[in-house]
């Protein structure tokens, strides 16, 4: 392992993931990796998703070698390695240990915006595909080993306020900001995983982060999803009380 400042950005589906993404890979001295344990995942659950046969083929199947990958050379030697992580991908039989190796931080967003958004792509859900659970988990656990909570930002406020917010993020990560976190050309990145056509038809069209769009209500929400989100909202909650407020 090199002296290299690894991040670990944990976010569910359907945030502004990406978008960050593109904002980490947008510096000078960052290299990005994008869900890295996908392929694992989808091995390891059997669970149908869009260009599932894809992705397998894309990456390691075996979590093992990906956290050797993530623990070793960062690609083209950069100072920083940015990490996008789905929580739902860390299955129960993956290890952990190598978390406490990271500079972890959390990445929200509101129950009711991720069921809307993910069901536009995957009509049926449940609560272990969309992460709250598995986040609250993570989050838990290096608040346990650190003796206080990580990093926590809200999607809402990033798009609200990008410059403020990503400014303190990166201060309780102790890197520097830059503005070029802000803006990006558009298009698909070598980075990408092979997912991207599914699911970034919107950010490949991005040159920064969208403002936020006005809260899904949840009366809004199927009936069917309804149950889901109120079972998130606490997991939710729990790290809205540590978020990084943007002013």
């Amino acid at each position: 392992m090199t002296d290299a400042i690894r991040i670990a950005m944990w976010s569910g589906p359907r945030n502004i993931s990406t978008a960050m993404m593109r904002s980490f890979g947008n510096r000078p001295d960052t290299a990005v990796v994008d869900e890295p344990f996908y392929a694992c995942y989808l091995a390891g659950t059997g669970i149908d998703h869009p260009m599932r046969e894809e992705s397998l083929a894309s990456q390691p199947t075996d979590w093992r070698e990906v956290v050797a990958a993530l623990l070793g050379p960062v690609p083209g030697g950069m100072p920083v390695f940015y990490q996008k992580h789905m929580t739902h991908h860390m299955l129960p039989e993956f290890g952990r240990d190598w978390i406490a190796k990271m500079r972890n931080a959390f990445l929200i967003r509101r129950p009711e915006e991720v069921l809307a958004s993910y069901t536009q792509k995957r009509e049926q859900v449940a609560l272990d595909d969309i992460g709250f659970v598995q986040q609250r988990d993570i989050f838990e656990r290096e608040a346990d080993r650190l003796g206080h909570a990580p990093p926590v930002i809200d999607g809402a406020d990033v798009q609200a306020n990008p410059g403020a917010t990503l400014s303190k993020l990166c201060a309780a990560l102790d890197i520097p900001y830059t503005d070029r976190m802000l803006a990006w050309q558009p298009g698909r990145r070598p980075t990408d995983g092979a997912w991207a056509p599914a699911w970034y038809d919107a950010v490949e069209k991005s040159t920064g982060f969208s403002p936020p769009k006005p809260p899904t209500p949840f009366e809004s929400l199927r009936d069917d999803l309804k149950p889901i989100a109120d079972a998130a909202r606490p997991h939710y909650e729990r790290l809205k009380a540590f978020v990084i407020r943007p002013v």
